[in-house]
């Protein structure tokens, strides 16, 4: 576990009240560490009736050992559960197309199928900021999440860019093609077109695939098209922030371009 999940971070909150308390105000709740009891034995009620609510919402939950949560806590007193809170408010994804179709502009999202580094986030939050990406989407479940280490890494850039989380990312974008006439385009190493030879028109979604894995075989088949970067260097492939931002830069000016006819 990485200093930044544990670290003092307010974030995180501790102990079984305030938990259950965050869960009753419906706070987005990125992830929840649970105790996990020992030999066997059942799980706590308070605890049990917190992982029940934690399921119903699909909020990440990992049960651990006593061991895990001590380490983790900063107030020694985590009665079995801590939970990881959005630093930053989400934003609904029809509200972040709508804003651009009401503009008169045709909007270009990002859409991050599982990435999990906390600084590939962050970079392609200032990224988009500095493109002038309409939005970012992320799914909820094996995803890095807003947190402060993301807000604090991103140099700002978190409160200007929506980020829209989403249950399932394949109906999404979907969602988006069928309702709004979105087109889809992965970025991929075997992409069909070299990525300075697309089109980049209307309304877009450009999809980055998880760091090491890439796209998922239901995101792929959500795609119109891939692009790749070519490459003749020593060193195949690029770091998935910087791949993306060559992407959107050519996105970017591409668009520019048509526009001014």
């Amino acid at each position: 576990m990485r200093r930044e999940d544990i670290g003092e971070d307010n974030s995180y909150i501790e102990g079984r009240n305030s938990v259950s308390e965050a869960l009753r105000a419906d706070h987005e709740i990125n992830k929840m560490w649970i105790l996990k009891p020992a030999d066997g034995r059942r799980l706590e009620p308070d605890l049990a009736r917190i992982l029940g609510e934690a399921k119903d919402r699909h909020i990440v939950v990992v049960r651990v050992n006593r061991q895990v949560l001590d380490k983790m806590s900063t107030t020694g007193n985590h009665q079995g559960v801590i939970a990881q809170i959005a630093s930053h408010d989400y934003v609904d994804l029809e509200d972040i197309v709508s804003k651009a179709e009401e503009e008169g502009r045709a909007p270009l999202l990002l859409a991050l199928d599982e990435l999990k580094d906390t600084y590939n986030l962050a970079s392609l939050l200032r990224i988009s900021d500095a493109a002038g990406v309409d939005g970012i989407i992320i799914p909820k479940h094996r995803s890095i999440a807003l947190n402060s280490v993301v807000s604090k890494l991103s140099a700002g850039a978190v409160e200007y860019v929506p980020v829209a989380r989403v249950t399932n990312l394949s109906q999404s974008l979907r969602k988006l093609k069928e309702d709004h006439g979105f087109w889809v385009c992965g970025t991929d190493m075997e992409g069909s077109y070299d990525y300075d030879k697309a089109d980049y028109s209307g309304p877009l979604v450009i999809v980055v695939g998880s760091e090491g894995d890439g796209m998922r075989n239901n995101i792929r088949q959500c795609c119109d098209f891939t692009v790749n970067i070519p490459m003749v260097g020593h060193v195949n492939s690029l770091n998935a922030a910087v791949a993306t931002g060559i992407v959107v830069f050519e996105a970017v000016k591409y668009r520019r371009n048509k526009a001014k006819g």
